[in-house]
């Protein structure tokens, strides 16, 4: 109590309540409801005392809230359209569910599951935040994971949150001295989860971590069992019982890997040698008790599959996962509307997600919707079952962007732009070349795969630069730096410099940035418009006002602006959407960077146009 919601790890259904519990508070919650006279969403906040029945009512609020769509995706129950059939005048008993289309809506839902919410925080991107949680909410965003058990969920959950950790071990937290490590687990952090693994991993008793977090034994046994369970895989090997029993409990082939000094294809053969394999469960609401018509599944280690392929030819829309900075919802309006056009063009569009927030992971607007992590692994594991006509990863940012290669060299077909392709365009040594053979402009810029080199290439360049890691998202690590002390600060404080992810060093020029969304079909170039950044160069194009059309820039620009697009998109031999970012410096328009990919500009483009 006293962490936000939107802050919280959240399980579903509750883990730990005893029935008198459970029913005293459903009964506290349907009086006030009755009390209000709310027809309709309603959300109510208890405060339960773990050392008696004792409880008090925090808050109610008469309307959806931000856990509405987490309660309507864990349970297949789509509390906003039943609050809105309520609204003009239906009642629960009259209204049929969506899921089974044979119940009614009076029934509550029942889990054969578990679900498990971790919040998506923005301090990889805010290094230097105050970290520590309380009663002002902090995440951007949320993961939703679903498991057979509460240790499957959990750990599908940590590997959906796109942060360096995919699993329950951090090197800060390996690095930490015990009172570091006490400190962490004292007061409630973002990474706290991490920091209980690695106090079990020396030694810290249950008792010991509930004292210094007041976090329930039963929950904490979930992390120490899994901890535990790290130690006889490491003594096991390649076994393939201990693999299955891993598997079950949510352990990722890539955690595997790392735990047995094995690579994770080897793993993945491994499994698919001895048959270690996922089937897909349903998410029905009434726990197998009646047919459920709603193609919505997750993955487990069990027996029975109850996913089925159809005859018809698929798709697989990949989406963008959690919210993030520099990641939103702008990719699921992107994912919708390819889920849309797939559908009118007689394919079954086929969904895999992980974010409860957005719309393309509500069970109506794909043909089937698989709730797993997006990870090579897990997206591997549909394809081997769905074998879709390919994959489409345009849409679902730079997540998507980042399989691309992984689905390739494992025989999926990319569809749109190709994976050489995109790797033109991401990677600065192929499009530097590429710059140089359309004779187009842009700042003088060298890549330092080492610390020593990006200060030998900041000198060379000449202050002030602008300085990256490569495959940036929003901007992530991206600053101007004006002398060599700041850039070693920098360096010190942001940047992991190695040779598979260097550091992009550019001249940085004063002039006003403008970005484009162009379409191609490969021959043919589409530009819609040119949005004209308000704010100076520098300022993130994801935090700068703009204008459409430009309004400051003279004919012989946007012709430049033109043209230098439909030169970047033919060569770079796009097949769908990108987006091309320029600065104009002394009448002239030089390439910052190109997006083989959709971008949050794509929905205000499509709203003005």
């Amino acid at each position: 109590v006293g962490i936000h919601t939107g802050d919280s790890i959240v399980f579903a259904p509750s883990q730990t309540l005893a029935d008198r519990e459970y029913q005293r508070l459903r009964d506290c919650a349907l009086k006030l409801i009755s009390a209000l006279k709310i027809e309709g969403g309603c959300n109510v906040q208890l405060a339960l005392d773990p050392n008696s029945y004792d409880y008090n009512v925090i808050e109610v609020n008469p309307r959806v809230s931000r856990s509405s769509a987490l309660a309507s995706k864990a349970t297949g129950y789509p509390i906003a359209k039943l609050a809105a059939k309520i609204a003009v005048g239906l009642t629960l008993d009259e209204i049929k569910n969506p899921v089974t289309k044979t119940t009614y809506a009076e029934f509550e839902p029942a889990l054969d599951y578990v679900v498990v919410k971790i919040p998506r925080w923005p301090f990889d991107k805010f290094t230097k935040a105050d970290r520590r949680l309380g009663s002002q909410m902090k995440a951007t965003g949320e993961v939703m994971a679903i498991g057979r058990t509460a240790e499957e969920a959990l750990l599908k959950a940590v590997a959906s949150l796109e942060i360096d950790q995919k699993d329950l071990f951090s090197k800060e937290a390996a690095a930490a001295s015990d009172r570091q490590l006490e400190d962490k687990l004292v007061h409630t952090q973002d990474d706290r989860l991490f920091y209980i693994a690695e106090a079990f991993r020396r030694g810290y008793s249950l008792a010991d971590l509930h004292e210094l977090t007041r976090i329930n034994h039963y929950f904490l046994d979930i992390v120490a069992g899994l901890v535990e369970e790290e130690g006889r895989i490491k003594a096991a090997g390649l076994d393939k019982e201990v693999i299955y029993e891993a598997k079950r409990d949510g352990f990722a082939d890539t955690t595997l890997a790392t735990l047995l000094n094995q690579t994770p294809a080897a793993i993945r053969a491994f499994r698919k040698a001895n048959g270690i394999v996922p089937v897909y469960k349903m998410v029905d609401t009434c726990a197998a008790e009646f047919d459920s018509a709603t193609p919505y599944f997750y993955s487990t280690y069990e027996t029975e599959n109850e996913s089925r392929r159809s005859a018809k030819p698929s798709v697989l829309v990949i989406g963008s996962g959690p919210i993030r900075i520099g990641q939103g919802v702008e990719f699921d309006y992107a994912t919708v509307h390819c889920v849309r056009a797939l559908q009118k063009l007689g394919y079954e569009a086929i969904v895999i997600n992980s974010n409860p927030e957005t719309v393309s992971t509500d069970f109506s607007v794909s043909d089937k919707l698989y709730f797993e992590p997006l990870t090579l692994e897990n997206v591997l594991n549909v394809t081997d079952l769905e074998q879709p006509v390919g994959a489409i990863v345009q849409f679902g940012g730079q997540t998507a962007i980042n399989l691309a290669a992984g689905l390739e060299e494992n025989g999926v077909k990319i569809l749109g732009t190709t994976v050489a392709d995109l790797d033109a365009a991401e990677d600065r040594e192929l499009f530097d070349q590429v710059i140089k053979d359309l004779n187009l402009r842009q700042p003088i810029g060298m890549t330092a795969p080492t610390r020593q080199g990006v200060l030998d290439a900041a000198k060379e360049i000449g202050y002030p630069v602008l300085v990256r890691p490569s495959y940036v998202l929003g901007g992530k690590a991206m600053e101007i730096v004006y002398g060599q002390a700041e850039l070693e600060d920098y360096l010190n404080q942001n940047a992991d410099v190695t040779g598979s992810h260097p550091i992009l060093v550019d001249a940085y020029l004063e002039g006003v940035e403008c970005e484009v969304d162009a379409i191609c079909d490969g021959e043919r170039v589409l530009l819609p418009g040119i949005m004209e950044h308000i704010e100076h160069a520098g300022v993130h194009s994801g935090d700068s006002m703009a204008v459409y059309p430009p309004q400051s820039f003279s004919g012989a620009v946007k012709v430049q602006i033109e043209e230098a697009t439909k030169k970047l998109a033919v060569a770079l031999k796009c097949v769908g959407i990108m987006n091309i970012q320029f600065i104009i410096h002394d009448g002239q328009a030089y390439v910052l960077e190109v997006n083989p990919r959709a971008s949050r500009t794509v929905p205000f483009l499509s709203k003005v146009t």
